[in-house]
């Protein structure tokens, strides 16, 4: 008897049971072994985004060559950031504006295509943009700009049932992959320069019932089974008066799952609003302003919601140091049960899968200033000149003092996916080395409406790179080697037992680099910027890869000096499908 069906109440157990025919859970827990298909985001719901396939590899990289290629369509282009799914001869994509693709795989032809209506007045933060859907069953789940989330027919993109996440009129939208865990299929929600509040949502795969939520800002109600369950932490134990009823926290980039431990893991973004003066997050260092659980990861139940732990990586955020990152599940060198998190403040952590308890905190990017670096309780040693000054100090009241910090509020690392190789035992990082301007403003909740705070210019901090691809060893946070590119870096990044890491940038290449090296070993142009996730399979006897290309995301919309560096790139939405065909695979 699975976890979930344990713990779940009679009257969900007569309306869940197992997934129907098709993709099963089974599928989806071993998705990374199964490597004649892609059903998870993350190529495992561990999302270390590595394959164990090695007949693609260094020594006949060179020979990948395209197999097909699919256009999106001219009208809507904007950022692809969709990680492709393989299931049963279909591949299955997102587009931006809430398009979902099934496509031959054989032949890249179209099977069928579905354009969510969405509704005047959507508020999203960072593009139009779609990370990828989910696979349960007969159905294929994504979510919509428009704070929706649809299940349609695989086979026929028919809807079966569709729910509302929350209102899109309070600033609420969805662009993050869904999570399938035990019959329930799980989102976060976007939206947290709005003033909403992050949460985790859990419905029934079959009909799209709630069967819980959990908020992630202290002082809200939880609810199971359509009844209130348990609060989230303590009201106002680290928040002032009302601020918490509009804390932030969005949970925008979706969770992933550690079947070790049994327990979902959610990152939980900034506090609303960037302001910290106004959530006493300037005051001192007691606890009372670190916000909870905004800027945090945290461990939660599958089957109840309930809260199991927390670790805050920004406590007292006032930077945008948004701490939605993926957290990654591995077995280190030595045996021992691991979580890994490249955080938006340029700190790369590793934590205990057990109960999330720090292990360590090194550095990823080359200069950080906001801290000097992490204690041995996992907490920032903040350095105080760095935080933005408070408006209420200055003459008029309206300004506060500017600080140059770093990285800038886009992050070391934003919502671009790293990977875990268990070929090295590294991760590969893509990161990003810029600063900013920034300043404190007054600022007041109205629904609806930006919920900031403060203004900010982001500045490159090298003359020679913005973005820098860096493999990292767990163990002691040291980087083993480091690839640097113009333009920043905003796609996921994909590893093979092959020796390969694959990645893209936003001047149109796909590259393959030597895994021990860093050395480049293959590119290929696509012809517009890539901010998309690459995924590898076998098909006939021979290795695929995929990846899209379509330039957009928030770079060239909030990314100041940087966004001018890049106004040159051209927009564009086409998936690329390359192969190694059988005669060349042996061929150095």
């Amino acid at each position: 008897m699975n976890r979930f069906v344990a713990a779940v109440t009679a009257s969900l157990l007569a309306a869940s049971g197992a997934l129907a025919q098709g993709v099963t859970e089974d599928m989806l827990a071993n998705d990374q072994t199964m490597t004649n298909q892609v059903v998870t985001n993350g190529m495992g719901r561990h999302l270390q985004r590595y394959s164990p396939l090695e007949t693609l590899n260094k020594a006949n990289v060179k020979n990948l060559v395209p197999a097909w290629a699919f256009s999106l369509g001219g009208e809507k282009q904007r950022g692809q950031e969709t990680q492709p799914l393989v299931y049963d001869g279909i591949m299955y994509i997102t587009g931006s504006y809430s398009r979902l693709y099934a496509i031959d795989v054989n032949t890249g032809e179209e099977v069928w295509q579905y354009d969510a209506r969405l509704p005047e007045g959507i508020l999203p933060c960072c593009d139009v943009i779609n990370r990828g859907a989910a696979l349960a069953g007969d159905k294929v789940i994504f979510g919509t700009l428009d704070a929706r989330i649809v299940a349609l027919d695989a086979k026929t993109g028919d809807v079966v049932w569709r729910d509302q996440i929350n209102d899109y009129k309070a600033g609420y939208s969805y662009t993050a992959a869904p999570l399938v865990v035990d019959n329930l299929v799980i989102t976060g929600n976007s939206g947290g320069e709005f003033g909403i509040v992050g949460s985790v949502q859990a419905r029934n795969v079959e009909n799209g019932d709630l069967v819980w939520e959990r908020p992630v800002i202290e002082g809200h109600m939880g609810m199971l089974n359509g009844q209130e369950s348990t609060m989230t932490g303590t009201l106002n134990a680290t928040w002032p008066g009302d601020m918490w009823k509009t804390g932030g926290g969005a949970t925008w980039l979706g969770g992933s799952y550690d079947e070790r431990t049994d327990t979902l893991i959610f990152g939980a973004g900034n506090p609303a609003p960037w302001n910290s003066w106004l959530r006493d997050a300037g005051q001192d260092n007691s606890g009372k302003g670190d916000n909870l659980y905004a800027a945090s990861r945290i461990g939660i139940d599958p089957a109840t919601g309930e809260i199991k732990w927390h670790y805050q990586t920004t406590p007292r955020e006032g930077w945008d140091y948004d701490g939605v990152n993926e957290v990654v599940a591995f077995d280190a060198r030595d045996g021992s049960q691991r979580l890994a998190t490249a955080d938006r403040n340029g700190f790369f952590y590793v934590l205990n899968a057990a109960d999330g308890g720090f292990i360590s905190g090194t550095p990823f990017v080359k200069d950080i200033s906001w801290a000097e670096g992490i204690d041995e309780n996992g907490r920032p040693i903040f350095i105080e000149s760095n935080r933005p000054g408070d408006p209420t100090a200055a003459a008029d009241g309206k300004k506060g003092e500017v600080v140059f910090a770093s990285p800038s509020f886009l992050g070391g690392k934003n919502w671009m996916p790293m990977s875990f190789s268990q070929r090295t035992g590294n991760f590969y990082v893509p990161s990003n080395e810029w600063g900013m301007d920034i300043w404190n403003e007054p600022i007041t909740y109205k629904k609806g409406a930006a919920y900031l705070g403060s203004g900010f210019t982001i500045k490159p901090n090298y003359e020679d790179h913005i973005g820098s691809l860096k493999a990292i060893d767990p163990d002691t946070g040291d980087w083993v080697w480091e690839y640097k590119n113009d333009a920043p870096l905003w796609g996921g990044v994909m590893t093979t037992a092959g020796g390969l890491v694959f990645f893209g940038t936003p001047e149109g290449k796909f590259i393959a680099l030597d895994d021990e090296t860093g050395q480049e070993l293959w590119s290929f142009q696509t012809g517009s910027g890539i901010v998309g996730q690459p995924i590898t399979w076998e098909q006939n006897g021979e290795q695929y890869v995929s990846v899209i290309s379509g330039w957009g995301g928030a770079v060239p919309l909030w990314g100041g000096e940087v966004a001018k560096k890049v106004n040159y790139l051209n927009q564009g939405g086409t998936l690329w499908t390359f192969r190694l065909p059988k005669e060349l695979a042996a061929a150095n």
